[in-house]
C-alpha cells in the first residue's frame, strides 16, 4: 500500500506534542508529510507570541525537521494560487501547495477556512489531526502506540513532569486518540 501524501497545516506543526505524534506516524511510514517554506515560517511567527526564546526554538525545529524530511518541502507552481478560492484568501497558499505537490489529504484544525467541498474539487481531502490518528490508530494500533509512547517519555523528560498519556494526549487536542489508547492498555 502506498502511503498518502498529507499537506501538514501551520496549526497542527505549531503544537510540539501534536506535531510530535504526527510526525512520530510519518516516521512509522504511516504518511508521507510536506509543507512549505511559507508554512514553516508561519511557525516560526507564531512562536513570537512566546517570547525570543520561542522564534529561536522554532527555527530550530524547523531546522531538524527540514533535516529529517529534505523532499517535504514543496512550493506551489506559478498561477496555481491565483485560481483557488478559500473564504480566507490568507490560506489560499496552503491549498495551492496541496494542489501542485499532488496530496492526498490536508490536514488541519481550521475546517471553517478549507471547507471540504472546495477540496474535493482538488482532488484533496481534509483531516484533522485527531480523526486521522484514530483511523491510523485502528489500523496500526500499535505502531501509533509506541509513537504516542515516546512523546510521553520526551514530554517527561523536557518538563520533568509525570504526565500520563491521556492527560497529555488531551492537552495536544487529541482527545479522542487519548480515550482509545488508555481505554486498550
Amino acid at each position: 500500500m502506498i502511503a498518502p501524501r498529507i499537506l501538514i497545516d501551520t496549526c497542527v506543526l505549531y503544537p510540539t506534542v501534536m506535531r510530535e505524534v504526527v510526525l512520530g506516524a510519518a516516521k512509522a511510514g504511516l504518511f508521507e508529510p510536506m509543507w512549505s517554506e511559507r508554512i514553516l515560517e508561519e511557525w516560526a511567527r507564531a512562536a513570537i507570541k512566546l517570547g525570543a526564546e520561542g522564534e529561536a526554538q522554532a527555527r530550530a525545529e524547523i531546522a531538524l525537521l527540514r533535516a529529517a524530511w529534505p523532499a517535504a518541502e514543496k512550493k506551489p507552481a506559478p498561477g496555481v494560487a491565483a485560481r483557488l478560492w478559500l473564504p480566507d484568501e490568507d490560506d489560499i497558499h496552503v491549498l495551492a501547495v496541496a494542489v501542485d505537490a499532488s496530496a492526498d489529504m490536508l490536514m488541519t484544525l481550521n475546517a471553517k477556512d478549507f471547507p471540504r467541498g472546495t477540496l474535493v474539487d482538488e482532488g484533496i481531502v481534509r483531516v484533522d489531526p485527531d480523526g486521522y490518528l484514530m483511523q491510523l490508530w485502528a489500523e496500526n494500533p500499535a505502531k501509533i502506540e509506541a509513537v504516542a509512547q515516546d512523546v510521553l517519555k520526551t514530554a517527561r523528560d523536557l518538563s520533568g513532569k509525570g504526565w500520563d498519556i491521556s492527560g497529555l494526549l488531551k492537552k495536544a487536542r487529541l482527545p479522542r486518540l487519548a480515550k482509545a489508547i488508555t481505554r486498550r492498555s
